[in-house]
């Protein structure tokens, strides 16, 4: 009996040694753990604090999760099938040249109206063109509606209309030759935005008139047909154009099929007197100017247009 009872006593203190010995193990566990997420939290704290205070680590965490959003939404986004939201440019109507009707004087929204019927384009980027010839126009000491008629028989208002020998764009400059007037611009690609190309266009037809003498000596340097025997019509039809343009902008009626000239007619004397009042040449050289300019050439290119080469 006594062997028995001192058996059972050396299991109790046994089975009492071993409570014991594992309530200190997790007590331990316990106490270490708590230390070591204190002490991560310390550490995730400290990097918290002086990531603010860094602006360059701030930029870069919020790229980064905005890259991570980003692709996430862009794969919901595929996996649904709407591929437009993975393109979308909330931004692209900045750069589009457009205005509308309702923002211009009513002259000007007039033309624009007229225009965009005849030629079977929008009103809107009309509008804009019709708004910047008057604006550059007034600049240069150009009737507005002369610009517009010379890109009316140049591109009939196409912006990426190109000819054989390179002339580009609304009013079909010689990017190649004109490069130079190009640079403020960012370069000669910008000879298909439309408000460059004008700009540029404007430049060069200033710069002929002037050599010229004449507005209508000016149109056929700008044609490149200052050494020829005849403009093929070119001088006529732009003069024709305009007077139609002008006649709108005046409020009078015209009919949208109205038709040009034919090649090789008389420009209309109304037109033509106007016109030769509209721009001095600045200089002697100039007015008495009987040399044609340096690079001359001819090409064929846009619907309305036969000889579409520009003068340096």
């Amino acid at each position: 009996m006594r062997a028995i009872a001192m058996l059972r006593r050396a299991q109790r203190e046994t089975a009492g040694s071993l409570r014991v010995f594992v309530r200190d193990v997790v007590s331990g566990v316990f106490e270490v753990s708590h230390n070591a997420l204190a002490l991560v939290g310390l550490m995730a704290v400290g990097l918290i604090v002086f990531a603010l205070g860094r602006a360059d680590l701030r930029h870069q965490a919020e790229v980064v999760a905005l890259e991570w959003l980003q692709s996430r939404q862009e794969a919901r986004d595929l996996a649904t099938g709407n591929v437009l939201a993975t393109v979308a440019d909330p931004s692209a109507v900045t750069r589009a040249t457009a205005t509308s009707l309702a923002d211009l004087p009513r002259q000007q929204a007039t033309l624009a109206s007229w225009i965009a019927r005849r030629y079977r384009v929008a009103p809107e980027p009309i509008a804009a063109l019709v708004h910047e010839a008057w604006s550059v126009g007034q600049r240069a000491h150009l009737d507005p509606t002369l610009i517009l008629a010379i890109m009316a028989v140049e591109s009939s208002f196409n912006p990426f209309a190109q000819s054989t020998v390179g002339a580009q764009g609304l009013m079909q400059v010689l990017t190649r030759v004109h490069d130079d007037k190009y640079e403020a611009f960012g370069g000669a690609r910008a000879a298909f935005d439309p408000i460059s190309n004008l700009r540029v266009g404007v430049q060069v037809l200033h710069d002929c008139i002037v050599q010229a003498g004449s507005v209508q000596e000016g149109l056929r340097y700008y044609v490149g047909a200052a050494l020829l025997g005849n403009d093929g019509g070119y001088v006529s039809r732009v003069l024709a154009e305009q007077s139609h343009m002008r006649a709108v902008a005046d409020g009078q009626r015209v009919p949208v099929n109205v038709p040009l000239v034919a090649p090789g007619a008389t420009a209309p004397a109304t037109a033509q007197a106007s016109l030769d009042g509209g721009l001095q040449p600045t200089s002697g050289a100039a007015a008495g100017a009987t040399t044609p300019p340096p690079a001359v050439e001819t090409s064929q290119a846009g619907p309305r247009t036969e000889r579409v080469a520009l003068a340096r």
